[in-house]
């Protein structure tokens, strides 16, 4: 990986208080980004930042928290207002935050299924909102931190809440589809990556073991660089890019992701 310098660089990690996330920040801060350490409450965000400057010996000047409830819409559009306002100039947003699918139907108080919300809705949302702080200049990117799972998912058009027929691991592998059709709109400069399996809290739905965080980080952070040329909509599994499931790259389904998304995040009504 390429230890370029980055302190021109503005980032903005979701789910940066544990696991990949946390060590994304970690790793951006040390190299000199100025990082903004979304968290689900501003006091986790605010924990995160502190054990950054206390453990790994980031200025704190680098690290700015920010809490918002993924699982809350109206969180998340203060936190684009926010970022927006306070940091008018993004280079990248990396969409990391995401949970399991719980055992049990478990919806939100937007009426969405909550892995869904969580793991792609929340960021379909927060892409859309920054678009304005997203810079366009070289380096400029959106980094979706995917799942080799979602090969094995299919979005449900009909019924993306899965009320009708629910299994978690299938709902959380829809969410992860999702979220890697979203990095091949070509209305935004991103791409998508399986930063391996690796032993953070998501662990159980792979395998016993895994690589540690700050591995999985690493390729994230790569990504990240401005010095690593990408293609926009490319897919990545750690640092190879290969080709995503064939529904990621079907036109099609592009479109009806965006105007199904639309609808439930009540961009459109």
């Amino acid at each position: 990986m390429s230890d370029s310098n980055l302190s021109s660089r503005t980032v903005l990690v979701t789910g940066a208080t544990s696991g990949i996330g946390y060590e994304t920040a970690r790793l951006l801060a040390e190299r000199g980004a100025t990082v903004l350490v979304h968290g689900r409450t501003t006091a986790e965000a605010r924990a995160a930042t502190d054990k950054l400057v206390s453990t790994a010996g980031i200025p704190a000047e680098r690290l700015c928290p920010f809490g918002a409830d993924f699982s809350r819409l109206e969180e998340v559009e203060r936190l684009a207002h926010r970022v927006a306002v306070e940091h008018p100039h993004l280079d990248v947003l990396v969409n990391n935050a995401a949970i399991a699918a719980p055992e049990r139907h478990t919806v939100t108080v937007d009426g969405n299924e909550i892995a869904f919300q969580v793991n792609f809705l929340a960021h379909y949302l927060l892409t859309n909102l920054l678009d304005d702080a997203l810079t366009s200049e070289p380096g400029g990117r959106v980094v979706n931190v995917s799942s080799s799972l979602h090969r094995t998912g299919s979005i449900q058009w009909s019924d993306p809440n899965r009320a009708r027929r629910y299994s978690r691991l299938a709902a959380y592998a829809q969410s992860q589809l999702a979220l890697t059709v979203f990095a091949t709109d070509p209305r935004v400069s991103a791409v998508s990556i399986h930063p391996g399996i690796c032993d953070t809290a998501l662990l159980p739905l792979y395998a016993d073991h895994g690589a540690t965080a700050s591995d999985g980080a690493a390729h994230v952070v790569r990504l990240c660089d401005p010095a690593t040329e990408i293609v926009n909509g490319a897919y990545y599994d750690c640092d190879e890019r290969v080709e995503p499931a064939p529904a990621a790259t079907e036109g099609r389904t592009v479109q009806r992701l965006n105007k199904l998304a639309d609808v439930l995040v009540g961009r459109l009504n």
